[in-house]
């Protein structure tokens, strides 16, 4: 943890934390890992991500936060339908080939034989959670758009293992029973 500050020890005033320890702070915030996935008129695209959550059950909708400067996110917006693939702990290459750490051409990556191409997004078949949708709100904040993504399918994988980031880098999270210790 982080000391205080010596201006807040004098003033008693909370200081807002600077880009570089919210970053630091966020990186010890596990997250599931995430490949959010479009197609139609404006072209197909998928891009790895952390910051997705449920919003509500009634009607089931998800938040997801993309970057405003990324190359994907007005293909995005403008498609509007989605899918979030919610990653297993065999799918860590995958995510980097959607984060961009990869030289794989985006229009190579769906020609892979791990897809079910539907009409409007493609859906990973053997994703942990396939939930797709349409992008019924967006709220500008800072950096990032939050895309309110009404679902109307959701499709689960039972077993495997979880796909989390965590302090900078991918770990596996095994599933458990609820109610049993490790």
């Amino acid at each position: 943890m982080n000391a205080i500050r010596p201006e807040q020890q004098r003033s008693g005033t909370a200081v807002i934390p600077d880009q570089a320890e919210f970053r630091e702070a966020m990186a010890h915030l596990p997250a599931a890992v995430n490949i959010l996935t479009t197609n139609g008129p404006n072209g197909r695209c998928g891009i790895t991500l952390s910051a997705v959550c449920s919003v509500t059950d009634d009607p089931p909708t998800l938040l997801v936060c993309v970057n405003r400067s990324s190359a994907m996110h007005d293909v995005f917006q403008a498609n509007g339908r989605v899918c979030v693939n919610v990653l297993g702990g065999e799918h860590q290459e995958l995510a980097m080939h959607f984060a961009g750490a990869t030289k794989v051409p985006m229009a190579e990556r769906f020609t892979w034989d791990i897809w079910d191409h539907t009409p409007d997004v493609p859906v990973l078949k053997d994703a942990l959670v396939t939930a797709v949708g349409t992008i019924k709100d967006t709220v500008a904040r800072g950096s990032h758009s939050v895309l309110f993504v009404e679902l109307e399918q959701i499709r689960t994988r039972s077993g495997g293992q979880s796909l989390v980031y965590f302090n900078r880098a991918f770990h596996r999270l095994e599933a458990t029973l609820p109610g049993t210790a490790r």
